[in-house]
């Protein structure tokens, strides 16, 4: 490990667990990351309770089954929605539905692996099912296989119907092909996202903003948000999303040192089930083991 990386790890340690302690006595830890950081979910809500309650009176019901996993979810609580999501496929083993609620929560569990078995089970079940590729596409990019990652995505911008989600999988498709180092393919991949396409989902703007930056369209400066408050879930979203986005593109683009300040200060948030806090916590630890 380098000297330079070292630091930047035990840094970013020291201040995640001092952070978190307090957490340790009224939360249920849920994962340790790779970084030694312990992670916690929320209480129950009332959502949690009202989907867990009609569950009951239907127990195998796939749709209650999906709405008490995704309460549970929303509450970061990932060990307890994949317990939901295997007493479900054991009423429903061909659901597809529910192999990709499953791999979803192992994604935010680290458990990339696992996670790609689930989904690509979910494809062989419904190869239709956009969510089943997408999802697979993120378990093979935060385990570092870039180019399978590229073509699941592929898969899932070609069953793409609306503007969502074509900037949705453009986002991720783009950065594959470009940690795969094929940059031709990269740029061809953004061909499709216009100057007059518009996200109708909020979070999605984080995405089509980092897209045009990665067109040359809007400067670093443009794209990088503030430090969200604490608390602030819609907030944190945005800068992990953002900041992991434009970190990721040092990377690729020859700057290491760079990447790593940006990622490292994403680690202090407590969103982290989203896919910019992951993707940034997967680089630092690479980084960590590189000579």
């Amino acid at each position: 490990m380098s000297s330079l990386f070292r630091r930047a790890i035990v840094g970013v340690s020291s201040v995640l667990i001092s952070g978190s302690v307090f957490l340790a006595q009224s939360q249920q830890l849920e994962v340790t990351s790779g970084l030694g950081r312990k992670l916690y979910a929320l209480p129950d809500n009332a959502a949690i309770q009202a989907a867990r309650s009609e569950l009951a009176k239907d127990p195998h019901n796939v749709s209650l089954v999906l709405k008490l996993s995704k309460a549970q979810a929303g509450q970061r609580q990932y060990k307890e929605a994949i317990m939901t999501d295997t007493r479900g496929i054991a009423s429903a083993p061909s659901d597809a539905d529910l192999y990709i609620e499953r791999g979803h929560r192992e994604l935010g569990l680290r458990q990339f692996r696992s996670a790609m078995i689930d989904l690509e089970h979910a494809v062989s079940l419904d190869p239709a099912k956009l969510d089943a590729h997408y999802h697979l596409a993120l378990s093979h990019y935060f385990e570092g296989e870039f180019p399978e990652a590229a073509r699941s995505f592929k898969t899932a911008l070609d069953l793409a119907k609306t503007s969502d989600s074509i900037i949705d999988c453009s986002a991720w498709l783009y950065v594959s092909l470009r940690r795969a180092g094929q940059e031709a393919e990269a740029a061809e991949s953004l061909k499709r996202i216009t100057p007059e396409m518009v996200n109708t989902e909020p979070h999605l703007k984080f995405y089509l903003q980092l897209l045009r930056f990665y067109q040359g369209a809007l400067p670093e400066s443009a794209v990088l948000p503030s430090r969200p408050a604490a608390g602030d879930t819609d907030g944190e979203l945005s800068f992990n999303t953002q900041t992991y986005g434009v970190g990721n593109w040092h990377l690729y683009s020859g700057d290491p040192k760079k990447a790593a300040e940006l990622f490292r200060s994403v680690m202090p948030g407590e969103a982290w089930n989203s896919w910019g806090f992951i993707g940034a916590e997967t680089e630092l630890i690479r980084m960590s083991k590189t000579p």
